[in-house]
């Protein structure tokens, strides 16, 4: 998801004893949330061979990343893996550390995060593909390895009251900026106060599809006033989201098309120590690469709003996900 690279930068050197403690926090038990043991049935996960293997995974605090988390540990251990859990780590720069330091042996993560955060570029690369082969690219020589990228994409994206999309025929991004030449009060547009001046936010956006939104018709919010202003259109019928988040579903908002990609990308894949991918590769592209497969923008949402609107736990979240796509068995 966007993260702000001046953060990154403050925070990158950790400790070996600060990540210890953390993950020590985080838990370490082998099969919370699990399968309950190696698969037998018919199941991409009955078909990887990972018996013998130990592999520590991590993830982030937030719900999308505890969910994935708990995929990954779930989907390992239905291969036969024993897993230790250090999913729930609070933040980029630790869970990153423990990846680089060994702590943990893989975490999934977002394209655009790694690029513009821990690898310190300060432009985003256009294009899903693009920038996942800069940042595979890149991350190679700190022996990490990227593969298994999701269509998942959790990257700032516009999105409209889905009244104001019928009624001013927009569902991209081309439309939005039509729309804002004609008639900016109807253009008007939410945001939390970061993307009006951000590389990868407004001004990318504003250049790419040549357009000025005057500063009159952006209306700068706190986050959790974004979505409920734009679902009741006061002051705004576009809004700045995230692309997974759980409230687009919850208040109907069409998320318009970036049709000239001028917004980064965050997709999420799998990023692995090197030596660890390396002595399971065929298995791990296997098993990761099948859920990949499964895991679009718009299923990761539908994931988040079970946790988030529906107060499931991102274990059962994880589980059912991994059951209803055949990756293990029921």
């Amino acid at each position: 998801m966007p993260f702000c690279a001046t953060t990154t930068r403050k925070l990158r050197v950790l400790s070996a004893l600060a990540v210890a403690g953390l993950l020590a926090l985080s838990g370490c038990s082998s099969g919370a949330g699990g399968s309950g043991g190696a698969d037998t049935g018919d199941s991409v996960a009955a078909s990887v061979h990972l018996a013998g293997t130990q592999i520590a995974v991590g993830s982030k605090e937030f719900t999308e990343q505890q969910i994935l988390g708990q995929v990954a540990v779930q989907a390992l251990e239905a291969a036969g893996a024993t897993v230790d859990d250090h999913t729930n780590l609070v933040g980029t720069p630790v869970v990153r550390g423990a990846l680089q330091s060994g702590e943990i042996d893989m975490y999934w993560e977002y394209t655009g995060t790694a690029w513009l955060g821990p690898l310190g570029n300060t432009d985003p690369i256009s294009g899903e593909q693009a920038q996942f082969d800069a940042v595979k690219q890149a991350d190679a020589a700190n022996g990490i390895t990227w593969f298994a990228m999701a269509g998942a994409n959790n990257a700032y994206a516009i999105a409209a009251n889905p009244d104001a999309a019928k009624e001013f025929g927009v569902s991209t991004i081309s439309d939005w900026a039509r729309l804002a030449q004609e008639n900016p009060q109807a253009a008007a547009l939410c945001t939390s106060a970061e993307f009006p001046t951000r590389n990868d936010g407004l001004p990318a956006v504003e250049k790419t599809y040549g357009f000025d939104l005057p500063a009159a018709n952006v209306a700068v919010l706190d986050f959790g006033l974004v979505y409920t202003s734009v679902a009741a259109r006061e002051p705004c019928n576009f809004a700045v989201v995230f692309g997974t988040d759980a409230q687009v579903l919850q208040n109907k908002l069409v998320v318009l098309h970036d049709d000239k990609q001028a917004l980064a990308t965050y997709n999420v894949a799998v990023s692995m120590r090197t030596d660890v991918y390396q002595a399971n590769a065929a298995a791990y592209d296997t098993l990761f690469g099948a859920i990949a497969k499964q895991l679009t923008t718009e299923r990761a949402t539908q994931l988040n709003a079970k946790v988030d609107i529906d107060g499931e736990t991102p274990e059962d979240a994880a589980k059912e996900f991994l059951v209803e796509t055949k990756i293990i068995s029921g």
